[in-house]
C-alpha cells in the first residue's frame, strides 16, 4: 500500500474541508440558497481552488454518496465468482458498510451524512439528480453482474431485473434509517442485512405459505 505524500495529503484535506463545509451550509440554510462564494469563504480558499476539486455545487452535494457507491462497486468486483448475483450484491454491500465507516467519518460526522441524505430527498433539483444517478448506478451494477454470469446484458433481462429488486430494497432501508431512532452506521448496516434477507420471501409466489422468520 502506497502512503500518500505531503502534497496529496494536503489536497485531500482541502477537498474534505470543502465537502464538510458545503454540506453543513446546504443542510443548515438550503442547497439553493448556498453559494460557492460562501463555501470558499468559510474554508478560506479561492473559487479557483473549489473548481479544481468540484465542477459544481451539485457534485460536492453528492461527494460522500459517491464515495459510498464507489466502495460498493469495488467490493462487488472482489466477490468470489462462485457467488450467485443476489449473494454477491448482498455480501458486497455489507462488506462496504463494514469498511466505509472510517472513510465517511474522516470527511463528515455520521449525523451530517444523514442530514445530507434527508436534504437531497427534500430538494427537488437534487432529488432529480439522485434518481438519475441511481439509474446510472443500477446500469453499472447490472453490467458487472452480467459479466460475472457471462451474459449479454442487452439480450438477457435477468441482470437488470435482479439489480432493480436489490436497489429497491436499498432505497427502502435508506429511507427507514433516515426516519428511525438509531441513525448510526451500524444501524443502517443491520437494517440493510435484515431487509435483504426478506427479499427472497417477498418474491415467493404465496406469502401466506410461510412468513419471514416463521
Amino acid at each position: 500500500m502506497t502512503v500518500p505524500g505531503l502534497r496529496e495529503r494536503k489536497k485531500q484535506r482541502t477537498r474534505d474541508a470543502l465537502t464538510r463545509v458545503a454540506l453543513e451550509l446546504f443542510t443548515a440554510q438550503g442547497y439553493e440558497r448556498t453559494t460557492v462564494d460562501e463555501i470558499v469563504e468559510a474554508v478560506e480558499v479561492s473559487q479557483r481552488t473549489f473548481f479544481r476539486y468540484f465542477s459544481s455545487k451539485e457534485e460536492v452535494a453528492f461527494a460522500v454518496q459517491q464515495m459510498v457507491e464507489e466502495r460498493f462497486v469495488e467490493a462487488l468486483g472482489e466477490r468470489p465468482p462462485g457467488e450467485g448475483p443476489f449473494d454477491a450484491m448482498r455480501n458486497a454491500v455489507l462488506c462496504a458498510w463494514d469498511t466505509i465507516g472510517d472513510a465517511i467519518t474522516e470527511v463528515v460526522p455520521v449525523e451530517l451524512y444523514l442530514r445530507t441524505f434527508q436534504m437531497i430527498e427534500s430538494t427537488p433539483a437534487l432529488l432529480a439528480v439522485h434518481l438519475r444517478r441511481s439509474t446510472e448506478m443500477e446500469e453499472t451494477i447490472a453490467r458487472i453482474i452480467a459479466d460475472r454470469e457471462d451474459l449479454d446484458v442487452d439480450a438477457d433481462p435477468r441482470p437488470r431485473i435482479a439489480v432493480a429488486a436489490f436497489s429497491g430494497v436499498m432505497r427502502v432501508t435508506g429511507q427507514l434509517w433516515g426516519r428511525g431512532p438509531d441513525q448510526s452506521l451500524e444501524a443502517i448496516r443491520g437494517l440493510t442485512e435484515e431487509y435483504l434477507d426478506h427479499l427472497g420471501p417477498a418474491l415467493a409466489p404465496r406469502w401466506r405459505d410461510r412468513l419471514p422468520g416463521a
